[in-house]
C-alpha cells in the first residue's frame, strides 16, 4: 500500500496532511492545554515545526512506519485535529495516537475518528494489535479508548516525563478478534 486512503464517518473526513494544514496545527496543537496532555506536542510550539511534521508523513506511510490523518469535517472541512498510528510491523501493532483542538473538545470528533482508524488498522493494515496510552492525569483520553472497546492494561509510575515533571501512564489495548 503506497497511497494513503481517505477515512470517511458520519461526521468527519480522515485524510492525508497537506502543507496548507501547517498553520492551523500550530495554531490547534499550539494551546497549552494541547500540548498539555500529549507527550510529543512542544509548547510552545514554534514556527516551521507542523511542516517538517507534514512533511514526513507521506514517508512513514510508504514505508509502513505510520499512518497520520488530518481529522477533517465533512460539512466544510475544518481541520480539527489529528489521529495515527505508529507502526510496529514485526509484530504486527501499531500505538494510537490522537489529539483534538480544545475548541473541539467534546463533541465525541475523537471517538468517531479512532474507531475509523482501528477498521483502518485492523483492516488494511493487518494489524494483530492496537494500543495507546494517557496520562493518567487525562481520564477524558481514556474515556475515548473505553468507548472504542479498548481494555484497560495498567499503569505505568511515572512512566513519561512532560515539562520536568514525571507522568503516569495508563496503558489500553485492543486484538483484531476483539
Amino acid at each position: 500500500m503506497t497511497r494513503q486512503p481517505t477515512l470517511q464517518t458520519a461526521r468527519l473526513a480522515l485524510r492525508p496532511f497537506r502543507t496548507a494544514d501547517a498553520g492551523q496545527v500550530q495554531f490547534l496543537a499550539g494551546d497549552r492545554a494541547v500540548a498539555d496532555t500529549t507527550l510529543n506536542i512542544p509548547h510552545p510550539y514554534e514556527d516551521g515545526i507542523a511542516e517538517k511534521w507534514i512533511s514526513n508523513h507521506r514517508d512513514w506511510f510508504e514505508r509502513d512506519e505510520q499512518a497520520v490523518f488530518a481529522v477533517t469535517l465533512k460539512s466544510d472541512g475544518t481541520l480539527v485535529g489529528a489521529v495515527g498510528l505508529r507502526i510496529e510491523r514485526e509484530d504486527d501493532r501499531a500505538e494510537l495516537g490522537y489529539w483534538t483542538g480544545r475548541e473541539y473538545w467534546e463533541r465525541g470528533y475523537c471517538t468517531e475518528a479512532v474507531r475509523a482508524l482501528l477498521a483502518f488498522g485492523f483492516g488494511e493494515l493487518r494489524l494483530n494489535r492496537i494500543y495507546a496510552c494517557h496520562f493518567s492525569r487525562n481520564p477524558a483520553s481514556g474515556r475515548v479508548m473505553q468507548k472504542v472497546g479498548m481494555t484497560h492494561e495498567g499503569r505505568l509510575r511515572q512512566h513519561s516525563k512532560k515539562w520536568d515533571a514525571f507522568e503516569d501512564v495508563e496503558v489500553y489495548g485492543i486484538l483484531k478478534g476483539e
